[in-house]
């Protein structure tokens, strides 16, 4: 019943014009903006701790409000992937170095693509299935905790054949994917346990980022590609694909994993840092420390 009446407000919003869409959006994170949410306030956090040195307090709430109105925007923009073909994708973004993409699947080897939580992933994703149907893609996701949600994203995301590979335990269906030469999507910029990943700078601070991508890559030779999409003054994305990331190959496993995952990280980075007012500031990406809190009292008490 839940699921249901989601399904029907995602289709209804579906209808909104994009352009009114997008305004709409606009006005409802500016409305956001002025209410103290927990979010929110991470966000702003986040910002300062990133920007301290280079942005005083009055700039730093104004980029809040700015990543804030984005998402208000993201969250008109995704129910029109329903509304997604080939004869009105450009509409909605613009490939920007395609022929990167294409020689990576010209390998045979499955394509690892790299992004983040950036700018709209959702609409990026089917925008690729769309672009490159004959290209069979999957993504790397986690469910969501409120299982209508769960299958409403889930049902938005597989709408073009997109496979979705649970997080939990996904290595195995991973290499079968690229083995099938499927471009499969990571987004590198979540924090993980201390035993999943390893510790390297993100904006500045020691993030512990998950390591799958670099032992996967260096173990299959399949390409890596960075990829990201970027709002345009126009309303639409302007999806830019990268080079081929040339992977860290020392002899030593370990400080190859460690080193190729602090590189795909900073090319993370330089995207933010370019776009801050896109990036998804509201997650707790420095959660886990590299560090233990010692106890109170004396040793042993």
């Amino acid at each position: 019943m839940i699921y249901r009446l989601m399904h029907t407000i995602v289709l209804v919003m579906s209808y909104i014009p994009l352009r009114i869409g997008q305004f709409l959006g606009k006005m409802l994170g500016t409305v956001f903006a002025m209410i103290p949410i927990e979010r929110t306030a991470l966000s702003l956090e986040h910002i300062q701790k990133t920007f301290g040195n280079s942005m005083g307090e009055v700039e730093a709430k104004r980029l809040n409000r700015k990543v804030i109105r984005h998402f208000g925007q993201m969250f008109f923009e995704v129910p029109h992937i329903i509304r997604l073909n080939p004869g009105n994708l450009s509409k909605y973004v613009v490939f920007d170095h395609e022929e990167n993409l294409l020689k990576a699947f010209a390998k045979g080897k499955g394509v690892f693509l790299l992004t983040g939580h950036f700018g709209n992933w959702e609409l990026m994703s089917a925008a690729l299935a769309v672009r490159f149907s004959d290209m069979r893609g999957a993504v790397v996701a986690r469910p969501i905790d409120f299982e209508p949600l769960d299958e409403l994203v889930n049902g938005l995301r597989t709408r073009f054949g997109t496979e979705i590979i649970m997080k939990q335990r996904s290595m195995r269906r991973v290499l079968g994917a690229v083995k099938e030469n499927k471009g499969v999507g990571i987004l590198l910029d979540q924090n993980v346990d201390w035993y999943d990943g390893v510790f390297v700078k993100f904006l500045g601070r020691w993030a512990c980022t998950n390591k799958g991508l670099a032992l996967l890559a260096l173990r299959t030779r399949a390409p890596v590609i960075p990829i990201f999409p970027v709002r345009q003054k126009d309303g639409r994305y302007r999806i830019f694909i990268e080079p081929e990331v040339e992977l860290i190959e020392t002899g030593d496993k370990t400080k190859d994993v460690e080193e190729n995952t602090a590189h795909f990280t900073h090319i993370i980075d330089r995207q933010v840092r370019a776009h801050p007012d896109q990036y998804f500031w509201f997650h707790r990406r420095w959660k886990t420390k590299p560090y233990c809190t010692l106890p109170n009292g004396p040793r042993g008490m």
